[in-house]
């Protein structure tokens, strides 16, 4: 079959589900209710259906007084049960997929149960409506002409009790339905193989010689990648190399640090970039129009939707309100109910509403102070713990401490920049940062991967605070006292170059 029709019946394929789309654009909360209780019908006769006794539950309210919010530390018992081939316990369909994600507190790392109905209605119809929406919205489009070269994670998929683990990409890939394999590169082979080194080789080599018409990645690592490919081809331009390249497909972190080295990369001023918000428990958002830095909430994937105001998030007064309750510009925490057995689940992510009609939303961090720049969501508990255990062995003591990415720069390898201020510093400074280092990768897998052969992550850079220097940033802000903290974990560098700066200055006391 000539590739131009290949392209016509693709396009003409995933438009019709445009009109599935429109249902629940113009009835969302009838559409959110709906799947809501065909998730408590589908699950009733479940350990757990059965235990908040789902057959008695015809109303949103009571489902929300009889099943309490969860974290992963509530649920980690049972997923385990469910890991060791325990099935029926939280979903009726066998669970036999679970994908690695980043650690909590307790935990290095969660084991997020994935079903056959989430890898189905939810991921995999997500990649097919993203690319419905960018073919709605650019008709001249010959996407399907080529190939998407996709990037996913760089772990295999392990094998216990029956079940299997990985990374939520190895996942995808495991189980991706044959148009995806067909229209993708590299290999599924390749794109499942461990070591990142030998990985990024095979992929350029067997990328190059493609007609690339699209990318699908995490920014970090992507940027990484292209990099390889230019030195590798020793061309200047990408176009040079994949001429019909006209889309970026991209999500996991925040893309604003890494724009202009991506318009560097992609110097055409009519080159696309389209946002997706998805995590191993779901996929929940999509760019839906050109040119936009908002996302459409999906309302019909199998995953009901709850909001904590910011507000009053971990307070007394805390409130857990539906869909049809939010308000444009307030910040949110996510709370899920999913077609995989996650029920009323904090995901810890944080969204604001820029629209109601539709439900718009840009994602807007994390619960918890974090750092996630480059897909290793560090966060704070991760951070406290590695020096706790560092100062010990180095018989140093800390009064202090901020932290931030260093963003990549061209080939440069982005890192994390620390500056503490000591009240005991170790003797040896770089002994210091080298066992820090260790311990962060030994308490985070994401943090792990990342830094693994320095392939994404350079080693931290530690910087010494001067005496006082938080106090005199606290006072000089007017935030002495009460509730006030020095923000521990950032995502920008706003905090990080304001203190580096008043490092150099003295202030007489």
């Amino acid at each position: 079959m000539p590739i131009p029709l290949v392209n016509s019946i693709a396009s003409w394929f995933l438009k019709k589900r445009f009109h599935q789309i429109e249902l629940f654009l113009k009835y969302p909360n009838e559409v959110q209710e709906e799947l809501l209780f065909n998730l408590i019908d589908t699950a009733k006769d479940t350990e757990l259906g059965k235990q908040y006794d789902f057959k008695s539950i015809t109303s949103y309210q009571t489902f929300a007084e009889r099943i309490p919010i969860s974290s992963y530390e509530d649920v980690q018992s049972v997923i385990e049960r469910s890991r060791q081939g325990e099935q029926n316990i939280f979903w009726p369909s066998p669970i036999k997929w679970f994908a690695k994600s980043s650690g909590t507190t307790n935990a290095k790392s969660k084991f997020i149960p994935v079903s056959v109905e989430s890898l189905e209605d939810c991921h995999y119809a997500a990649s097919k409506d993203l690319l419905c929406m960018y073919l709605n919205n650019n008709e001249d489009s010959q996407l399907f002409t080529g190939k998407s070269l996709r990037l996913g994670g760089s772990k295999e998929l392990y094998m216990e009790n029956g079940t299997a683990f990985g990374d939520l990409s190895a996942i995808l890939i495991d189980n991706m339905p044959f148009w995806a394999e067909f229209s993708s590169t590299p290999s599924s082979k390749v794109s499942l193989m461990s070591d990142w080194e030998y990985k990024m080789q095979a992929i350029v080599e067997e990328t190059i010689n493609e007609n690339v018409t699209s990318l699908a990645g995490v920014p970090s690592w992507m940027l990484v990648l292209l990099n390889n490919i230019l030195e590798h081809t020793n061309k200047e331009s990408l176009f040079d190399i994949w001429p019909n390249l006209e889309v970026y497909f991209h999500g996991g972190v925040s893309f604003t640090p890494y724009m202009d080295q991506y318009k560097s990369l992609l110097p055409k001023s009519d080159f696309k970039y389209y946002e997706i918000y998805n995590a191993s428990e779901g996929f929940f958002a999509i760019q839906d129009k050109n040119d936009s830095s908002e996302l459409l909430l999906m309302l019909d994937y199998g995953i009901f939707y709850e909001f904590t105001p910011m507000d009053t998030y971990g307070t007394k007064t805390e409130k857990i309100i539906p869909l049809s309750e939010v308000e444009v510009d307030k910040n949110y925490a996510v709370i899920i109910t999913t077609n995989a057995g996650l029920w009323r689940y904090k995901i810890g992510d944080t969204i604001r509403f820029t629209s109601t009609k539709p439900y718009r939303i840009r994602v807007t961090g994390r619960t918890k102070h974090h750092i996630n720049a480059f897909g290793e969501e560090l966060i704070i508990e991760n951070a406290e713990d590695a020096l706790k255990t560092v100062c010990k062995s180095t018989n140093a003591e800390i009064i202090d401490f901020t932290a931030a990415p260093i963003f990549m720069q061209g080939k440069d390898k982005g890192a994390h920049e620390w500056l503490i201020e000591f009240k005991t510093p170790p003797k040896d400074l770089n002994l210091f940062n080298e066992l820090f280092d260790k311990t962060l990768q030994s308490l985070n897998s994401d943090y792990e991967a990342k830094r693994y052969n320095n392939m994404t992550l350079n080693k931290p850079k530690v910087n010494i605070a001067r005496q006082h220097l938080f106090y005199d940033w606290l006072k000089i802000n007017d935030k002495l006292g009460g509730q006030h903290k020095v923000p521990r974990l950032s995502n920008t560098r706003d905090y990080l170059d304001e203190l580096l700066a008043l490092n150099m200055t003295s202030i007489h006391r």
